[in-house]
């Protein structure tokens, strides 16, 4: 079927017009007799919502979770919102993310206007963008993930054909993101046959860019069509772990990057591969001992309990400044009060601001002694309550 409309002309199928017109027209009585049909029998998605997913989850993607575009989702929390600048433009875009999500009449009656007037989908310059760099982080980071040197006595080098693979699988789900889709075959196709470029160009920059763009261009311009019809809706569990296995497959390359290929730097400026730090910290002396000392306690939390174990590091975290009270005044918890306080006096007497003439220490002696005033009221408290919770007890035994 062919249609003109101010000399412009295209071709689009009668039985898609059709079946958006079919769609809109079973909302429209849906939301007239109150009753639910296949396809509409969901909750529908608040812009107030998505806003506030966005707030605080939206470098994350949370927003586009909840208005499931779950692979838009991927991609912003795999670039942190799109190196933030995608995360600020959701801010325009979110009330046509939930129309879109809501499957709104007067949305769909819009898309099929543009269908009609664009049989393919026109030319978008932050949609291109956007493939262009993902393709570009996704064919850089499984090249810097390959292991430089051999690794249980296999050379990875040969994973260097996933390059391609990866580039194009990136500029791929850019292109199928919302109304969009298209198929990545001969986006693949083209990223291996510029990836030979490599062997002309030694500037890696070079020849990844030369890909990537080859790459956007063939999708746009002959792999990209509307999405006529709509994604099949999965449940939550689905979802959830479809996201979950993209998430450590791309943590996973980040690892293998840092740990074959990543270095420190140490106190004498020597570069040490994290690989062999982390091996040499696992034997050292002092994982070794904290190793030990977690063991000892797992053993006497099985003898004592937990709670025992819990007691202990409440008073090793000296919430009542009784340790350092005992530091300062050179005492221990078992001297009595008044030895305590005939200790207090002494140091008050030798750290009294009123003997100390230069005006560059009387600061110095003030804090001081106000530091020992302080330790003696502490202790002097804490002694007291004791004393008073022994003589309860022993009252409450007669």
């Amino acid at each position: 079927m062919r249609y003109f409309d101010n000399g412009e002309c295209g071709v689009i199928s009668y039985q898609a017009l059709r079946g958006i017109a079919n769609r809109v027209s079973s909302y429209v009585n849906m939301r007239r007799n109150n009753t639910y049909t296949e396809g509409f029998n969901r909750p529908k998605k608040s812009v107030a919502r998505a806003y506030l997913c966005w707030f605080f989850g939206g470098i994350f993607g949370l927003h586009l979770f909840y208005l499931e575009r779950d692979a838009h989702a991927f991609l912003t929390w795999s670039t942190l919102g799109g190196y933030g600048l995608g995360w600020l433009a959701d801010i325009t875009k979110i009330p046509r993310y939930v129309r879109d999500c809501n499957d709104d009449p007067k949305f769909l009656g819009e898309l099929g206007e543009r269908m009609r007037r664009n049989p393919k989908p026109p030319f978008s310059t932050s949609r291109f963008i956007s493939a262009i760099m993902v393709g570009y982080l996704w064919g850089q980071l499984v090249m810097l993930a390959i292991p430089e040197d051999e690794v249980a006595g296999i050379n990875w080098n040969y994973i260097h054909w996933l390059i391609p693979l990866a580039v194009a699988l990136g500029v791929w789900i850019v292109g199928n993101i919302g109304r969009e889709q298209g198929k990545p075959w001969l986006t693949i196709a083209v990223t291996y046959a510029t990836y030979t470029s490599r062997w002309y160009f030694f500037d890696e920059s070079i020849w990844l860019t030369l890909m990537v763009f080859c790459a956007g261009l063939t999708f746009d311009s002959f792999s990209k069509h509307w999405r006529r019809t709509p994604r099949k809706k999965r449940n939550f569990a689905a979802r959830v772990s479809v996201l979950l296995v993209c998430a450590i497959l791309y943590s996973a390359l980040w690892s293998s990057y840092f740990y074959f290929n990543g270095k420190i730097t140490d106190s004498n400026g020597d570069e040490i591969p994290i690989h062999e730090a982390l091996h040499h910290f696992f034997t050292s002396p002092w994982w070794t001992d904290l190793k030990q000392s977690l063991y000892d306690t797992y053993v006497y939390a099985q003898h004592h309990g937990w709670y025992e174990i819990w007691k202990q590091i409440i008073d090793l975290s000296d919430p009542q400044g009784e340790q350092n009270a005992y530091k300062i005044l050179g005492v221990g918890p078992s001297s009595s009060q008044s030895e305590i306080t005939s200790r207090w006096r002494a140091l008050s007497r030798e750290f009294h601001p009123d003997k100390v003439k230069d005006s560059g220490s009387q600061r110095a002696a003030q804090e001081k002694f106000m530091e020992i005033q302080q330790a003696y009221e502490i202790l002097s408290n804490i002694k007291s309550k004791r004393r008073r919770k022994n003589k309860k007890s022993i009252e409450d035994d007669t």
